[in-house]
């Protein structure tokens, strides 16, 4: 179990100190240790509560924050940031996977490492502090956490859209389309799903979400950091001639 000092440490971080610490001691118990420790309650329920508190209050900061975008962009900008990867971004910036606790077999499979595990207790601390501090603590804690990623995705706006990027840029260096692979797991009402997008029959880029667009465009800009990491440009003409 998450010990005191750990838990008022994590709070720190947070910089939200709960009334009732048990919720917090709830929001970093995966599954996996709780199966282990009888008795125990895992966060699969703030979880839920969570992400359903994150997409509302980004949600709102994008609507009060781009009174000129359409559905469109808003949608692109809310997708930037309610995604696992961001998410899983954020928990590691508060260093929460140190303080999940695990079960022996997502201990030495790095599960404190996965973005899924990372995003999921991200929103269930969310969840907890709704419940311990109300609306207002809970928007107030989004927004400090998450604004800031938010206006930078608002600076690439033009970049959001990473699936038609992507394609722009395989048909320029490939003359080929890139493909997604996409698996699921979960109940068909709580499905939690992973893309593969594969160029040439080569997998570029991983992606999960809660949905499949959320997934392939997260895959998307997975690809094209690691196409813009490796293909570099060919080297200028020299100019001039020695004859």
């Amino acid at each position: 179990m998450a010990d005191d000092a750990a838990l008022t440490e994590l709070e720190a971080r947070l910089g939200y100190s709960f009334a009732d610490p048990a919720l917090l001691r709830q929001a970093v118990s995966h599954r996996s240790w709780v199966a282990e420790h009888p008795g125990e309650v895992d966060n699969e329920r703030l979880e839920f509560l969570g992400d359903a508190i994150v997409g509302l209050v980004v949600a709102d900061l994008v609507y009060r924050r781009h009174p000129d975008l359409l559905e469109g962009p808003l949608t692109a900008l809310r997708i930037s940031v309610v995604n696992a990867s961001a998410l899983a971004a954020a928990a590691r910036d508060l260093e929460l996977g140190q303080h999940i606790q695990l079960g022996r077999g997502e201990m030495r499979a790095q599960g404190r490492e996965k973005d899924s595990i990372l995003s999921d207790a991200f929103e269930a601390v969310m969840g907890a502090v709704w419940l311990d501090g109300g609306p207002t603590a809970a928007f107030g804690l989004v927004e400090r956490l998450l604004g800031p990623r938010l206006d930078d995705s608002a600076l690439r706006l033009d970049r959001l859209d990473h699936k038609s990027a992507l394609q722009e840029m395989t048909v320029r260096l490939f003359d080929c389309a890139p493909v997604y692979v996409l698996t699921d797991v979960g109940p068909a009402h709580d499905k939690w799903y992973t893309a593969t997008v594969l160029v040439n029959g080569e997998a570029l880029g991983v992606g999960e979400g809660r949905s499949k667009k959320v997934a392939e465009q997260a895959a998307a800009d997975h690809a094209i950091g690691h196409l813009e990491a490796t293909q570099a440009p060919a080297d200028p003409p020299v100019s001039g001639s020695d004859a």
